[in-house]
C-alpha cells in the first residue's frame, strides 16, 4: 500500500527558520566577520586572519576574567545544587502547602535580573542595608565596595538567593514523579532514609538534575546584568567577570575585533563544556 506524504507540514517550519536565522545566525556570522578584519572606521574593513584569536587566548587579562568565571561557576554548582535538592527533599507531597511552597519557590525566578542586582546593592551597603548593617553589627568588618572578599560572598550569595529555586523546582518534579511503590518496597524491606534516598530517589532524579546543572552552569558562566549591578566588576577588577570583561572591551574600548574574538571563544567554551558534560551524564546513565 503506497503512503502519501504531505510535505505541506514543512510550511509550518519555515516562520521558525527564519526567526532563529534572524536571532542567532545573522547576528553570529557579523560577530565571526569582525573577528576575523581590523576596521578604522567608515566601514572599511582589513584582514587580520586569527590575529584577534591569538591575542585574546596570549592574554593575561583573559586568563585572569576567565579564572575568575571557572571559580564563580564551580562555587555556584558546589552550593545550589545540593541545597536545591535538600530544600526539595523537605518539601511536602500532599496537601494545602504545596502551592504554598511552589509559589514561594518560584518568587525569586520572577525578579528581573537587574532588579535582583540593585535589591542586593541596597541590602549590602555597609551603611544602610540591612545586610551590611548586620555583619558589621556583629563584629565583622564588611564592606563589599571595598573588600573583595566581601565582594564575592555578597555575589555569591546573591545568586544562590535568586537561582537555587530552580534546582529545587526541578528536583521536586523529580521527586514528585516517583511512585509510591517504590516506597512502599523500600518500607518493606526496611530501608532507611539515605538508602531511599540513594537507590530510589537520587537514580530518579538523574535527569531533572542533568537538566538543572547545565542550566545553572551555562546562566553562572553568562552572568552579567546582576554581577555589573552589585559590584561593577569592582573593587578594583576582583569581581570582573568573562563576561563583564567582554562588555569592557567591546562598548568601553571599543576594540570590536578582539571583542568579537574573546566572545566566540566564550561561546565555544560554554558549548564545549556542556556537551562533554551532557555526554558524560547521558553514558554514565545508560551504564
Amino acid at each position: 500500500m503506497n503512503k502519501t506524504v504531505n510535505q505541506k507540514a514543512w510550511l509550518f517550519v519555515v516562520p521558525v527558520v527564519l526567526l532563529v536565522a534572524f536571532n542567532a545566525i545573522i547576528p553570529l556570522m557579523t560577530v565571526v566577520n569582525y573577528s576575523v578584519q581590523e576596521t578604522f572606521g567608515d566601514n572599511t574593513f582589513f584582514w587580520a586572519g586569527v590575529l584577534w584569536f591569538e591575542q585574546v587566548l596570549n592574554s593575561e587579562r583573559f586568563h585572569d576574567s576567565l579564572m575568575r568565571q571557572i571559580i564563580f561557576t564551580a562555587t555556584i554548582l558546589a552550593i545550589e545544587v545540593p541545597l536545591g535538592v535538600a530544600i526539595a527533599l523537605t518539601m511536602p507531597r500532599k496537601g494545602v502547602w504545596v502551592p504554598v511552597c511552589l509559589v514561594l519557590m518560584a518568587l525569586p525566578l520572577l525578579i528581573p535580573w537587574n532588579v535582583v542586582g540593585a535589591m542586593w546593592n541596597i541590602f549590602a551597603l555597609p551603611e544602610i542595608g540591612l545586610l551590611g548593617r548586620m555583619l558589621n553589627g556583629i563584629g565583622f568588618d564588611y564592606n563589599f565596595t571595598r573588600q573583595p572578599e566581601d565582594a564575592w560572598f555578597t555575589l555569591i550569595l546573591m545568586d544562590v538567593w535568586h537561582w537555587t529555586s530552580l534546582v529545587v523546582l526541578l528536583s521536586y518534579a523529580g521527586l514528585v514523579s516517583i511512585p509510591d511503590a517504590y516506597y512502599q518496597a523500600a518500607k518493606i524491606d526496611g530501608a532507611g532514609g539515605w538508602a531511599i534516598f540513594r537507590h530510589i530517589q537520587l537514580p530518579k532524579m538523574k535527569r531533572v538534575l542533568t537538566i538543572a546543572i547545565l542550566l545553572r552552569f551555562m546562566d553562572s558562566f553568562m552572568i552579567y546584568t546582576e554581577a555589573v549591578v552589585l559590584t561593577g566588576g569592582g573593587p578594583g577588577n576582583s569581581t570582573t567577570l568573562l563576561s563583564i570583561d567582554l562588555v569592557k572591551i567591546a562598548l568601553g574600548q571599543f576594540d570590536l575585533g578582539p571583542a568579537a574574538a574573546m566572545s566566540l571563544i566564550y561561546f565555544l567554551i560554554i558549548l564545549l563544556v556542556s556537551w562533554v558534560f551532557y555526554t558524560l551524564m547521558m553514558r554514565n546513565e545508560q551504564q
